[in-house]
């Protein structure tokens, strides 16, 4: 019997119509959107089926809007198959926003919970550096120690570039103060890095100038009680399990700020055992990195009616 982890994908993975097939076909679908529309005072769902893709990509809409989709997905896996996530699942995993949403899925946080601390994290990340100031950018065949090097370099006084995700499969995102960003993209080309892109984002995530962002939640989630999850989290600053709602408090806010260790983690979930990874949301981002980090492990995704079908039929 393999032996599975369910990761939970993060920004970057939303796209106008997702969920929309499945509130259309189930109504555990629907539940989740319209508990998370209640929550949030928002149409919300809306937004997700029909766009803008402007306004969805908003940071504060686009975080709250990727854990639906994921908690719908796993509501129809709970009714219609009758899967219980703790007889499934050894781990569960999410890069970034989608810890949350891994954390929810294990029951940590409620939806309305989470949908409530997702847009609140959104809007203090957005807000914690003025337009202009900060930037992002991938950096392709490249492992991380390289890319620490190359921010070493792009670093000057009173400017910050740091490496915010490491994603396994040579892909490493820098961030943190537009020109020192823009120097490690120079550098780069210079050492030979097979691409090196600025990202189209609003704000420098997972870096030193998200500081408000993370004292803003560590304020929210002093105040939340946090279940212990009833399956380990790996958590993404530091690819080991957690399971403590201390612990868990904690890290949540240090994510702000530190890097999302994805390659780590996954490896982390092999060395455990796990031989098997289903991603539950939108889109194919991480079992496809999954592929890259441990080719000998299945990856699957599961975010339409007919991905879950086949995923019920594998289970």
């Amino acid at each position: 019997m393999p032996t599975h982890a369910f990761i939970f994908p993060g920004q970057g993975s939303q796209a106008v119509g997702m969920g929309r097939d499945l509130a259309a076909a189930f109504a555990p679908a629907r539940e989740v959107f319209q508990e998370v529309d209640d929550t949030l005072k928002q149409k919300l769902t809306k937004l997700m089926f029909e766009g803008p893709s402007e306004e969805l990509t908003l940071t504060e809409n686009a975080q709250p809007a990727l854990m639906a989709v994921s908690l719908a997905v796993l509501r129809v896996l709970e009714a219609e198959g009758g899967f219980l996530l703790p007889q499934r699942a050894v781990l569960v995993a999410g890069h970034s926003l989608g810890e949350y949403s891994a954390l929810a899925a294990a029951g940590s946080f409620g939806v309305a919970q989470a949908a409530r601390l997702l847009k609140l994290r959104g809007q203090a990340m957005q807000a914690a550096t003025p337009p202009g100031v900060g930037a992002m950018a991938a950096l392709l065949g490249v492992e991380l120690p390289l890319a620490q090097e190359i921010c070493a370099e792009a670093a000057a006084p009173g400017e910050i570039v740091e490496c915010a995700n490491d994603n396994g499969g040579g892909q490493v995102v820098i961030s943190g103060t537009k020109a020192a960003v823009e120097r490690a993209v120079e550098i780069s080309r210079a050492k030979g890095v097979k691409r090196a892109m600025l990202l189209p984002v609003s704000a420098p995530f997972h870096c030193a100038l998200m500081r408000p962002a993370a004292d803003a939640m560590a304020e929210a989630l002093g105040a939340e009680m946090i279940a212990a999850p009833t399956v380990p989290v790996i958590a993404n600053v530091t690819a080991a399990k957690a399971t403590d709602p201390a612990v868990i408090r904690d890290l949540l806010v240090k994510q702000v700020t530190g890097t999302v260790r994805w390659r780590e983690s996954v490896a982390a979930m092999v060395a455990m055992g796990v031989d098997s990874f289903v991603e539950l949301g939108a889109g194919k981002v991480l079992s496809g990195l999954v592929r890259r980090i441990a080719p000998d492990a299945a990856a699957t995704s599961a975010g339409t009616p007919t991905d879950i079908e086949t995923l019920l039929k594998s289970l």
